[in-house]
């Protein structure tokens, strides 16, 4: 893994979104892998930047999203699809025939699941963006995933639940299940970027940089990927530098 630390997110944002930049200006039909929270927002924000003042056209790009909450309509506000959408898709005028999102209120779940692996399977990330759970999951592949999932429903940890629900009104509102993208389409893309920001993040970097590689924290198995980079602040490499 390639670690960077930063005291200033302002910096790390720019950092990390210049590795998306720089390809998609090499590479205008770049696929990306994207997720959603607040980790990769400022990310989000450093591409929409640059595609104002230097024109980077994102029209060509194909893009797969993790995941999605199981219930929620793509209008809900909480939803993963209007999140994209708002964040990042209209205001960098992706195409939405070029966007992916797994559905959480398909007929059938298991359906959903295979179509999506179907997708996944034809297309191979270039770049797959991570943020990482306090718990350690990536994507929604919480504890306990095995490693060779692919696309799939998973009830949420009690802990994901918890710390989501500073998005919704309470609790109660949370979904108690997803649908997402499997941990071995996440190793199968090219690069990954991984961005970690805050204190309750520090003990899953920790677990996942220097801990062993165990599904009881999902992320860890980053270490066996040969190109990953890993965008920390201080407060979320706090356990890395006091070791």
């Amino acid at each position: 893994m390639n670690i960077y630390i930063y005291d200033q997110t302002k910096t790390l944002y720019h950092d990390a979104s210049m590795r998306i930049i720089s390809r998609v200006r090499q590479q205008p039909d770049t696929i990306l892998g994207l997720a959603t929270g607040q980790s990769p927002l400022g990310v989000y924000h450093e591409m929409i930047r640059d595609c104002v003042s230097n024109h980077t056209s994102y029209g060509q790009i194909l893009t797969f999203n993790l995941d999605e909450y199981v219930g929620l309509s793509p209008n809900h506000e909480q939803s993963y699809y209007h999140f994209m959408h708002r964040e990042l898709f209209g205001p960098l005028s992706i195409s939405a025939n070029h966007t992916h999102i797994p559905s959480g209120i398909a007929n059938s779940l298991d359906k959903e699941c295979v179509r999506y692996d179907q997708l996944l399977d034809t297309h191979t990330i270039d770049i797959q963006i991570l943020g990482i759970g306090s718990n350690g999951h990536i994507g929604f592949n919480e504890p306990g995933t095995p490693f060779d999932s692919k696309t799939h429903v998973i009830t949420l940890d009690a802990k994901t639940r918890k710390d989501n629900s500073r998005f919704f009104t309470g609790l109660d509102e949370v979904p108690t299940q997803a649908i997402t993208m499997g941990i071995h389409h996440i190793l199968k893309a090219k690069e990954i970027i991984l961005i970690a920001v805050g204190n309750r993040k520090s003990d899953a970097v920790y677990r996942m940089i220097k801990g062993p590689i165990t599904t009881d924290c999902p992320a860890s198995v980053l270490q066996n990927h040969p190109n990953v980079h890993v965008f920390l602040d201080t407060a979320a490499a706090q356990k890395m530098t006091e070791s």
